[in-house]
């Protein structure tokens, strides 16, 4: 049965996934990552390309002190050179020095890449696989046949495309990878295809390398193994060259969750979304919120009647249950919200407050909420501000400062630099607290001035810090009287909060997402009589 059956997962983040534009990985954080994939069960790591560059050579290197417990590493490489002898080729000594067990080796399967790309005869071309194979065999390699542009080749020339696959065979080859190498197959091709080829080879295991030119490496990727492919290549959070290669953070659960296969433990599944964040971070990219599975926006609601149907049902509007792939539901706040959206959202924050579907103030709030979204306000990314807002509606907290003025003096000199000063005057409790400070800028002189006059009395104010700041133009169309949007991200040694401020004077929108900001901060600490 289907439902039995193992799906083997080869991850090559670490070397196709590296080629993706704007991606670069040090030697610890290849590291890191095949430690983290291993920790996850992944079959196969592709560590990268002994020989053709110091970096990957020092990684295979360096990885001889972390053997791995459940993947095996492999080493990617091509066929010997035309007319070249496979003890001569470098690239195939560095494989042999790299110490793996396992060798992808690609080789053309596309009689137009023979010609052209490789300029030599097909006949020479499938001696170059024989003996490159054949001798990687010799030397106790498990060997993985990676066919290069397969489906173009068999879609031009399925006769040469298959003998390629024979030759392969022939050499001893473990396992025949068929790749869309440019991306344009569609799936049904694919499965036809690759059908095709588990019933020529059907003592050869059969695996798919797809990329995604065509948004469809994914879906190419499950319809081979529908069609008898037994292993997937990918990356994680679908990195790689041009457009990307088959994300594995959306193969692994729909051929789990949705197929029937083996890939995983439901365990490590459990880990998926938290993976794909940790490979973003080292890669020093942002997460893709709207990525299917693991993005922060994949089980997050905004619809009123999407909320209320998910209330009495999560399976109304969700496909898959957010914790089977570690990820979690999230109910958003807007313009297109109903009273279930406030509900939900004061029950995830925990706030306690005497809310229901009849309460009067709980319609106050919602329609508060539509008029602020109306005038330009964003929830979505301001959480706290939507939690401050619900406490000031259901008076569920004392405001720890108030402003009395506020003055900002900005001031050009002769040599160009520009002065910034922010004079306070507000009060804490009893007390009027006056001060002053400068800044870069003027809300760099608002922030610096309002954390002077807080810090006495709240010293939990110097270990927030402000980590974003996004101002947007609403309507520009109004030049520079323009009603802005002020976003900002603060965060201290646990958390991680946004606030909003609109107004078309962006000082104020400034001032008050700021003032947000530091009043929801508090509020996270301990309470203050």
């Amino acid at each position: 049965m289907a439902g039995w059956k193992e799906i083997k997962i080869y991850d090559t983040t670490l070397r196709d996934g590296t080629q993706g534009e704007g991606l670069s990985l040090s030697v610890d954080d290849k590291i890191k990552i095949a430690r983290r994939l291993d920790e996850m069960g992944f079959h196969y790591i592709e560590g990268g390309w002994p020989g053709s560059n110091p970096k990957d050579m020092e990684f295979f290197c360096r990885m001889k002190d972390y053997p791995l417990e459940n993947s095996r590493l492999a080493a990617f490489g091509c066929t010997r050179h035309p007319e070249s002898g496979v003890q001569q080729d470098a690239h195939l000594q560095a494989i042999l020095e790299s110490e793996v067990k396992t060798a992808a080796i690609f080789g053309k399967s596309w009689d137009f890449q023979v010609t052209q790309a490789l300029n030599t005869t097909l006949e020479e071309n499938l001696a170059m696989i024989s003996e490159t194979l054949s001798y990687l065999k010799e030397k106790g390699l498990e060997v993985i046949y990676d066919a290069e542009h397969f489906y173009d080749g068999y879609k031009h020339n399925p006769e040469y495309a298959l003998k390629t696959l024979e030759t392969a065979a022939a050499a001893g080859a473990d396992l025949l990878c068929l790749c869309d190498t440019n991306g344009g197959s569609l799936p049904d091709e694919v499965y036809q295809v690759t059908g095709e080829v588990c019933r020529r080879f059907p003592r050869m295991a059969v695996g798919i390398h797809a990329h995604n030119d065509a948004e469809l490496a994914v879906a190419n990727s499950l319809m081979a193994v529908k069609a008898g492919a037994v292993q997937v290549q990918g990356t994680i959070n679908g990195y790689g060259e041009r457009c990307g290669n088959a994300n594995l953070c959306s193969v692994i659960p729909n051929l789990m969750l949705k197929m029937g296969y083996r890939c995983l433990t439901d365990e490590k599944l459990a880990q998926l979304t938290e993976l794909s964040r940790y490979v973003s971070e080292l890669a020093n990219l942002i997460p893709n919120s709207h990525q299917p599975f693991v993005g922060n926006s994949a089980f997050a609601h905004k619809g009123g009647v999407h909320v209320s149907a998910l209330l009495k049902n999560p399976e109304t509007y969700e496909p898959i249950d957010p914790a089977a792939v570690g990820n979690t539901r999230r109910v958003l706040v807007s313009e297109l919200s109903g009273l279930s959206n406030i509900l939900c959202k004061i029950e995830e924050l925990g706030l306690d407050v005497d809310v229901s579907r009849t309460n009067e103030q709980t319609r106050k709030v919602l329609s508060e909420i539509k008029e602020l979204e109306n005038q330009g306000y964003q929830f979505e990314g301001a959480e706290a501000s939507f939690e401050l807002l619900i406490r000031k509606a259901f008076n569920t907290y004392r405001e720890p400062f108030t402003l009395e003025t506020l003055r900002v003096i900005m001031e050009m000199k002769e040599d160009g630099k520009v002065y910034s000063e922010a004079v306070i005057k507000m009060r804490v409790g009893d007390r009027v607290v006056h001060t002053a400070a400068e800044g870069n800028g003027p809300v760099n002189a608002l922030d610096n001035a309002l954390r002077k006059a807080l810090e006495n009395f709240y010293p939990e104010i110097r270990s927030m810090t402000l980590s974003d700041y996004r101002v947007r133009v609403l309507d520009g169309d109004r030049g520079t009287g323009a009603l802005v949007r002020v976003l900002i991200e603060t965060s201290d040694h646990h958390d991680t909060w946004g606030t909003v401020g609109v107004s078309t004077n962006i000082i104020e929108a400034s001032w008050n997402a700021l003032v947000d900001s530091m009043i929801y901060g508090l509020l996270k600490q301990k309470p203050r009589n």
